[in-house]
């Protein structure tokens, strides 16, 4: 079994930044890559961003490019997505999930993962 924990999320203005934390216990080995998803009131659970486990190939929404990046640090088995120039726009709960598959790239169905931890608020006021 494997478990994921997220952290680091809290209250902002627009413009502000934050660090979000993903820690993996368990059967980590398991996970190749990770996949940062995020679900406002009223919306579906939508992709933010993803990285494997190398941390060489990774992958962004649209909306989030230029703003969050996402990294790992495999030997603490956590991964991060720093998030910069937030926006009201971006207020949701924010989830880190861990997919098994071995694939070149993470990917962005929800449909897709295995894992999920139990999310952290990210609110950011205009």
């Amino acid at each position: 079994q494997v478990q994921l924990v997220e952290s680091g999320g809290g209250l902002v203005q627009a413009g502000g930044s934050l660090r979000l934390s993903c820690a993996a216990s368990g059967r980590t080995f398991t996970i190749y890559s990770i996949g940062w998803f995020r679900q406002a009131p009223g919306k579906e659970r939508e992709f933010v961003a993803g990285i494997t486990y190398s941390g060489l190939a990774t992958n962004y929404a649209d909306s989030v490019k230029g703003r969050l990046t996402i990294s790992r640090d495999n030997a603490k088995n956590t991964v991060y997505l720093q998030m910069n120039s937030l926006r009201p726009e971006d207020t949701a709960v924010y989830y880190c999930a861990g997919d098994r598959s071995r694939l070149i790239s993470s990917r962005s169905s929800i449909y897709d993962y295995d894992y999920w931890g139990q999310g952290t608020q990210v609110t950011v006021s205009s």
